[in-house]
């Protein structure tokens, strides 16, 4: 029998092959290699699992695992496209990329290139822009954005355009109005996002009871999320926890 480490030897050089045979990016078999055995469980996990069960679950798995591994996996894919082909599409794509990383100058650039001509009321263009607005600070120019979007009827009026509204609102000081949007999208919206910053809000104008409140309620949904958004669940939870420290 083969001891346990010539035994994942042979399996990291198996998963290099199937690196080259299945056309992956080639940096996968340095990674194997060079952090084995955990790169070749990175590797499985990301590459090997989804092929073997299948189903959107393990297409999640994978992608998160490469996300973890290749944080600007995405951005530079959407680069390319841009490259290759400049549509709204893949700017938009392109934007989105920049904003989760944080790059938010580069993402309010690319959505107001993008909302050019007939896509310039585009309301993903515009929600994109005015939170990429509202991060780099600039609320002003975040609710002017919000205002044209809300003019477009349902197509304006949702749950995550009301949060925006809420934080530009809040960051300029509106408190009232801010109140009445982060509220309405905190009963609305997917996630713990909505009901984190209304908490935080709550908390900046002095109403403790309501957000111990809110926070017992986030607590409460928190323990009903599944293990893929575990993560995102306690950084809002610990988001909306550190206003009421």
């Amino acid at each position: 029998m083969l001891p346990a480490f010539g035994l994942s030897y042979l399996i990291a050089i198996a998963l290099s092959v199937h690196v080259v045979r299945t056309g992956r990016e080639m940096y996968w078999i340095f990674i194997i290699l060079a952090f084995h055995p955990l790169g070749g469980l990175v590797y499985f996990a990301a590459n090997v699992l989804p092929e073997l069960i299948g189903g959107s679950t393990a297409r999640r798995i994978g992608q998160a695992a490469r996300q973890a591994l290749d944080p600007e996996r995405e951005h530079r894919a959407a680069k390319e496209a841009v490259d290759d082909s400049p549509t709204v599409g893949n700017r938009m794509r392109l934007a989105a990329a920049a904003a989760s990383l944080g790059r938010f100058d580069e993402a309010e650039r690319l959505y107001g290139e993008a909302a050019q001509g007939i896509h310039a009321d585009d309301p993903a263009l515009l929600l994109g822009r005015a939170r990429a607005l509202i991060e780099l600070h600039r609320p002003a120019e975040a609710l002017a954005l919000l205002d044209r979007l809300g003019e477009q009827g349902e197509a304006g009026r949702t749950a995550p355009a009301a949060l925006a509204m809420g934080r530009a609102y809040h960051a300029l000081g509106r408190t009232s109005e801010a109140d009445t949007a982060y509220q309405w999208a905190a009963g609305r919206l997917p996630g713990l996002e909505g009901l984190a910053r209304y908490t935080v809000f709550l908390a900046e104008m002095g109403r403790r009871a309501e957000a111990e409140e809110a926070l017992a309620e986030i607590d409460k949904r928190a323990a009903k999320t599944t293990s893929h958004f575990r993560k995102e669940a306690r950084m809002w939870r610990d988001f909306a926890a550190a206003a009421l420290t």
